[in-house]
C-alpha cells in the first residue's frame, strides 16, 4: 500500500460518497467498486494484479483499504455487502470536498477510535496488518452472503414458507398450521406461545418470497386479518418500503413485526441449532473461522 498517498485514498473515498450520495438505501459492494472504476479511473499499478495473486486486481484491495478509516468514523456502513453512508457521511461529504481532507479526517476520527498510544509506528504496521485481514474478511462474509441470498431467492414459495415456520420452532413457537398449496387470504402460519394455545397472543405471519419491496397498502392488508389479540408478523425477501416501516412502527392497537432476508438470515443464524432437522435442511449452514482483526 505504500505507493498510495492520502490524496489518492480520498480520491477513492470520494468516488464512493459520491456513487452512494444518490443511493440513499446503499448498493452491493461490488456494484459500488464497479461504478468507482468509472469515475475514478485506476492508475497502471492499481488495474494490475498482484504477482502472487494474478487474478485479484490491486484496485478493488486499494479502495476497500481506504475505506477502513471512514467505516471506524462512522461515516460508511457495510452490511453483508451492502455499503450505505450515514447522515455523518453524507455531512462529511459535503463538508470536505477536498479529497485529502476527507481522509484525513476520518483518519483523524478513526485513530479517536482506536485511543491513540505513543508509538505510532508500531500502531500503523498493526494496523496495516489488521486492515488486510478485515478486507479479506469482509470479501468472504461478502461472498458467503451473496450464495446464501441466491439460495433463498430461488427457493420454491412453499419451503420458502416451511423455513420460516421452522424457524418458529426453533424460537420456541408451537406451529399449529401452514398455508397448503392455493390462495391462503393473506395467512401463511399460525403459532402460538404455547402447545395449546391458550396463553399469550396468536401468532399470524404472512410469507412473500419476491424482489419487490411490500408498500404500505400491502401492510394494511395484513393487518386487517389481525384481531386484538394477535401479534403479526411479515416476511418478505425483497424488504418494505420506508411508507410501510413507518406504518408499522407507529401501530398502537396492533403489534406487527416486518422480517426482510437479512433479518431473517441473523435470526437463522442464532436459532440454527434448535431448528428441527427437517426444516434446517432447507437453508444448511456450516460456520468457518477466521482469525479476526485486531480492533
Amino acid at each position: 500500500m505504500a505507493e498510495i498517498t492520502n490524496q489518492r485514498k480520498g480520491e477513492l473515498l470520494q468516488g464512493i460518497f459520491k456513487i452512494l450520495m444518490s443511493n440513499q438505501e446503499g448498493l452491493q459492494a461490488k456494484t459500488v467498486l464497479q461504478k468507482l472504476s468509472s469515475i475514478v479511473h485506476p492508475t497502471a499499478f492499481e488495474a494490475a494484479c498482484y504477482p502472487e495473486r494474478p487474478t485479484v486486481r490491486r484496485f478493488e484491495k486499494i479502495t476497500r483499504f481506504s475505506t477502513i478509516p471512514a467505516v471506524k468514523a462512522g461515516w460508511l456502513l457495510k452490511d453483508k455487502g451492502l455499503w450505505s453512508l450515514t447522515d455523518e457521511g453524507r455531512a462529511a461529504f459535503s463538508k470536505y470536498p477536498d479529497p485529502e481532507s476527507l481522509y484525513t479526517e476520518a483518519r483523524r476520527l478513526y485513530w479517536q477510535w482506536k485511543h491513540v498510544q505513543p508509538d505510532v509506528a508500531e500502531i500503523e504496521k498493526a494496523s496495516e496488518e489488521s486492515a488486510e485481514s478485515a478486507t479479506a474478511l469482509e470479501e468472504a462474509e461478502e461472498s458467503a452472503w451473496s450464495e446464501v441470498e441466491g439460495h433463498l431467492s430461488r427457493m420454491n414459495p412453499y419451503d420458502f414458507q416451511n423455513l420460516v415456520a421452522g424457524l418458529l420452532r426453533g424460537m420456541g413457537y408451537h406451529v399449529v398450521w401452514i398455508a397448503p398449496p392455493g390462495p391462503d387470504k393473506g395467512l401463511d402460519i399460525l403459532a402460538h406461545t404455547d402447545p395449546l394455545g391458550v396463553q399469550g397472543p396468536r401468532i399470524k405471519v404472512q410469507v412473500k418470497r419476491q424482489s419487490d419491496k411490500v408498500n404500505v397498502q400491502g401492510i394494511r392488508s395484513f393487518m386487517a386479518i389481525l384481531g386484538e389479540g394477535d401479534v403479526g408478523l411479515f416476511v418478505n425477501t425483497g424488504g418494505f418500503t420506508k411508507d410501510a416501516e413507518d406504518e408499522a412502527r407507529h401501530q398502537e392497537k396492533r403489534r406487527l413485526m416486518l422480517i426482510d432476508l437479512k433479518r431473517l438470515f441473523d435470526l437463522w443464524v442464532e436459532h440454527y441449532q434448535h431448528i428441527p432437522e427437517e426444516f434446517r435442511r432447507l437453508l444448511p449452514l456450516k460456520a468457518v473461522y477466521f482469525l479476526a482483526p485486531s480492533e
